[in-house]
């Protein structure tokens, strides 16, 4: 009767220790599954983001202007925001 309830005992140890491993994985995969969801998302919006315009001095007239009068601001609207060059 000892050895009947000993292993009684053990197979439903062993049924629990599976059970516990299936769920611990399937939660594994689902917070795998939402990782990845949630960086192709941000890849995608990365890639969809508009690139930034560099402002560059134009350096003929700039040294044209040295020495002289200062040079006028230049002021105008890319759409995205005012730039003022000084």
């Amino acid at each position: 009767m000892q050895s009947i309830r000993s292993l009684l005992l053990t197979i439903a140890g062993i049924a629990f220790t599976l059970m516990a491993f299936v769920f611990t994985a399937s939660l594994g995969l689902a917070l795998v599954g939402i990782v990845s969801v949630v960086m192709i998302g941000t890849t995608i919006a990365a890639r969809l983001a508009p690139k930034p315009v560099r402002a560059t001095v134009n350096r003929n007239s700039a040294n044209r202007n040295s020495g002289r009068q200062p040079r006028e601001p230049r002021i105008w609207n890319d759409g995205r925001g005012t730039i003022i060059d000084l």
